[in-house]
């Protein structure tokens, strides 16, 4: 067995800034995806195998979401082949309050590996990265939301979080529920942006149908607004404090995270 880590979805926005610290510490990684040298697609099995090949441990994230129908049998499936092989330490990236996310991960406690769980709410790089940076770019955020508040974790602290539960074994066998440290409306957000920014962000809530319609435009599953139906519920409002627990420190803020973010010019 070779001390080589997996990281499926390594080029993601958890996955490339895990790939970056483990690299700093000199360790062996292994980038699978459906674009990387070694190729990993959730949708064809006969790719698994190879992947993890050799491998010690890896990390788990599943495209497009964990929650959507079918991901925990998949995980579940992988999981058991990763048991199989030898991997002797799996770390899922999962979503916070998701029922079907929470299936997938007593898929991976059941598998016969060491496992690291770790839950997250919606991340802040959703806001300049991912589906909703146009929305910034065009000043208007659409989102069947209402005014529920959430607790936007950074990725800097995800990547944190599971590069320390891929290599030090004190991490085996936890759950950490990873949030920021205080819970924002989308109004609230659109606010603290057009403070980092100098511009004027402004959030329109938007019925579910309506945001379905943006889902289906954008190439995106109509699940995924069905999901947001729920997880958009004000069950997540609450943060938590995963973060402090695993690494000893609070996790970062939204309006630091903004600010870094408009700096770097994420958003012109």
């Amino acid at each position: 067995m070779t001390n080589t880590t997996l990281l499926i979805g390594g080029t993601g926005k958890t996955g490339r800034r895990v790939a970056e610290r483990l690299a700093a510490q000199g360790a062996d990684v292994r980038i699978g995806s459906r674009r990387s040298a070694t190729r990993f697609d959730w949708d064809d099995d006969a790719t698994w195998g190879p992947a993890l090949r050799g491998v010690r441990a890896a990390y788990l994230t599943f495209y497009p979401d964990l929650g959507l129908p079918g991901a925990a049998g998949k995980v579940g499936a992988l999981a058991g082949l990763a048991a199989a092989s030898g991997v002797e330490h799996l770390v899922l990236l999962s979503g916070r309050g998701e029922p079907l996310a929470q299936a997938a991960e007593q898929r991976v406690r059941d598998a016969g590996t060491g496992w690291t769980v770790v839950t997250c709410s919606w991340f802040m790089q959703n806001f300049s990265e991912d589906f909703l940076a146009g929305a910034v770019l065009g000043g208007d955020i659409m989102l069947p939301a209402g005014d529920v508040a959430e607790p936007f974790v950074d990725a800097e602290d995800i990547a944190d979080v599971v590069a320390a539960a891929l290599t030090d074994p004190r991490h085996r066998g936890r759950t950490y529920e990873l949030t920021g440290p205080r819970a924002l409306t989308f109004a609230e957000v659109a606010a603290e942006l057009s403070r980092a920014t100098g511009r004027t962000i402004k959030y329109t809530p938007i019925t579910h149908e309506q945001y379905e319609q943006v889902l289906a435009e954008a190439g995106l599953p109509v699940e995924l607004g069905e999901m947001f139906r729920g997880i958009l519920d004000g069950r997540n409002t609450k943060p938590a404090d995963g973060v402090r627990e695993a690494l000893g420190r609070p996790a970062r803020d939204f309006a630091a995270y903004a600010t870094r973010a408009a700096d770097a010019g994420s958003w012109g």
